[in-house]
């Protein structure tokens, strides 16, 4: 786990097909996932990434956050502050219920999604605490508490910015190889000693 870097945005996108436009008491809503719990990301150049259950426990109940259109911040679909965006975990992920304002271009967006043509969810975050390791031969980094900026249906998902992952995960590979290369800590010296003089006081037993 490495500190906290200064604050960067990074954004991911994913399909998910449960987004989808309801109507309650004459009120349309926006609902849907906008991440999902353990499901492993598509190769995102050096490595691939996860949520950990848990991640968004803590932002989605201090941060103010929003509900964006294609995460452009002239068009604010919902707001959690303001309790047009609801924010939950549940078992399969970070589920988000938006109430959209009475304006044309917010009508025209829910119609889009009501049509099938924005299918896919996009998330702005900053990572708290990641953890890397490697499985079946590849780089797996999971997120395990972010700080959650914006959620937005997109249009087109942008390709992942990967640039702050993947200054993380050097960080990461410097600190395994300084641990590696790390000075014998005492207690072991004197165990292999220990060792050593057993081995010595053996083979004097048989010279005798």
């Amino acid at each position: 786990m490495l500190e906290k870097e200064k604050r960067t945005i990074e954004r991911r996108n994913f399909p998910v097909e449960e987004l989808r436009a309801v109507e309650e008491n004459d009120v349309k809503h926006v609902v849907g996932y906008a991440a999902i719990f353990n499901a492993l990301s598509e190769d995102l150049g050096n490595f691939r990434e996860r949520v950990d259950p848990g991640a968004f426990s803590e932002t989605i109940v201090n941060d103010d956050i929003r509900a964006l259109r294609n995460h452009n911040p002239d068009y604010v679909l919902g707001r959690n502050k303001s309790g047009t965006l609801m924010l939950s975990e549940d078992q399969r992920g970070l589920k988000i219920d938006v109430t959209p304002p009475n304006a044309q271009w917010a009508r025209d967006y829910v119609a889009s999604i009501e049509r099938g043509d924005i299918n896919q969810m996009s998330f702005g975050f900053e990572t708290l605490a990641d953890r890397w390791e490697m499985i079946d031969g590849n780089e797996v980094r999971t997120l395990m508490k972010v700080r959650l900026f914006d959620v937005s249906p997109v249009t087109f998902p942008a390709y992942p910015d990967t640039e702050v992952a993947l200054r993380r995960l050097e960080k990461h590979k410097e600190a395994e190889k300084s641990a590696d290369s790390a000075p014998i800590g005492l207690n072991i010296r004197r165990k292999r000693l220990k060792i050593v003089e057993r081995q010595i006081e053996e083979e004097m037993k048989h010279e005798r």
